[in-house]
């Protein structure tokens, strides 16, 4: 029979809910992961072979704290699993010198004595041919930085969930969650569970599972390219860090050449494109691919492969109201928990987002560096 009582249940088993449910499992919590599409899948967030890992948080300084946590829980993960999760190359946040961008990276470095160089757009140049950006403009060079192999990460921590008796759910959507007591029922279209304790990690869709974010979370859809260059090697994680410009064209964010063939690059909206999770674009469009190459055609040495297009990707984002992502407990329910609203910069965040959350379920709260994400004040 069905096993349907558990210490945890935890909604959506992408990055975060992937990396609840292993640290949940790790910790001997019986925990049970339920996802609506496969695992890992691409109508989510979580997809796109690679994420952008930094310790350079223009976010917010606070946020730097935080991913410093993440990035040792990444190497005991890969430790743990023996499989490669993060590769490092650096990263780079470049923009005018007296822009936005550029000092918001500087004072979230500087404010935790974190290793750094502000570099000039010819110094950049020099030391990473590919990078061809405007005089006058400057980089904060973070030698930290890098990718996350991203479904790599999801399979890894469901796997390792497995190997500490956690129980995962493919293919099963969750209808609703009622609270009780001193726990919660939750109804799916194939069963009805019960747990102590409830994680929601749902994405775009955690708004329709958690009434305190109704109104404040919006899915926007994004989109992804892999242009193939001229001169490849320019382009390899060793000769090209991970990076964030701002130019007269936009803000692009992007990568190295990882698992397929090109680099990846996106772009951050002028005008942000709302959508219904359940019901919109994704597959790109030529208008998606014109917008892009706007960054290649100026920004890199030589042809940066703007006529070469090897593969395009759409994904979701959830943006919060005030950008800073929504991590705490229930006000009414402190047995439900929740992290949603990454803004499109979660990712770097997973590991440790795991560790919180786990912490929520089995202690009540977490000494971890979250004050800017709870939700007093906000809602």
């Amino acid at each position: 029979m069905t096993q349907t009582s558990y210490d945890a249940i935890v909604i959506g088993v992408g990055g975060m809910g992937s990396a609840a449910v292993y640290t949940l499992a790790k910790r001997g919590v019986d925990v049970l992961g339920l996802e609506q599409y496969d695992i890992p899948h691409t109508r989510g967030s979580s997809h796109g072979e690679t994420r952008i890992f930094r310790l350079t948080q223009p976010e917010h300084p606070s946020y730097v704290p935080l991913a410093q946590h993440a990035h040792k829980r990444w190497r005991e993960l890969e430790a743990e699993s023996g499989t490669d999760l993060l590769t490092t190359t650096g990263s780079v946040h470049a923009g005018p010198k007296d822009g936005e961008l550029v000092a918001a990276a500087l004072e979230s470095v500087r404010a935790n004595e974190v290793d750094h160089e502000l570099l000039t757009s010819t110094e950049l140049g020099e030391r990473f041919p590919a990078f061809e950006l405007p005089e006058g403009h400057r980089a904060v060079y973070q030698p930290d930085g890098g990718f996350l192999s991203c479904e790599r990460v999801i399979t890894t921590n469901v796997n390792q969930a497995h190997e500490h008796g956690g129980v995962v759910r493919a293919r099963e959507r969750v209808r609703s969650w009622e609270p009780r007591e001193s726990g919660v029922t939750v109804r799916t279209d194939r069963n009805t569970y019960e747990a102590d304790h409830l994680v929601i990690t749902a994405g775009a869709w955690a708004a329709n599972q958690l009434d305190v974010l109704q109104n404040h979370l919006s899915p926007q859809r994004r989109v992804m390219i892999w242009l193939q260059p001229e001169e490849p090697a320019n382009f390899s994680p060793d000769r090209f860090p991970v990076f964030s410009v701002d130019v007269p064209e936009g803000n692009f964010y992007g990568f190295p050449t990882a698992e397929r063939p090109g680099f990846k690059f996106g772009r951050s909206p002028d005008v942000t494109e709302v959508v219904d999770p359940n019901d919109w674009q994704d597959e790109p469009t030529i208008q998606d691919e014109h917008l892009l190459r706007q960054l290649p055609d100026g920004h890199f040495a030589g042809d940066a492969g703007s006529d070469r297009t090897m593969g395009m990707a759409t994904c979701l984002v959830t943006t919060s109201t005030d950008g800073h992502f929504y991590l705490d407990t229930h006000p009414e329910y402190p047995h439900v928990s929740f992290a949603a609203g990454f803004t499109g910069h979660g990712f770097k965040f997973v590991s440790a987002i795991g560790d919180v959350l786990a912490d929520f379920v089995t202690e009540g709260d977490t000494e971890l560096p979250i004050d800017v994400h709870r939700l007093d004040g906000r809602v």
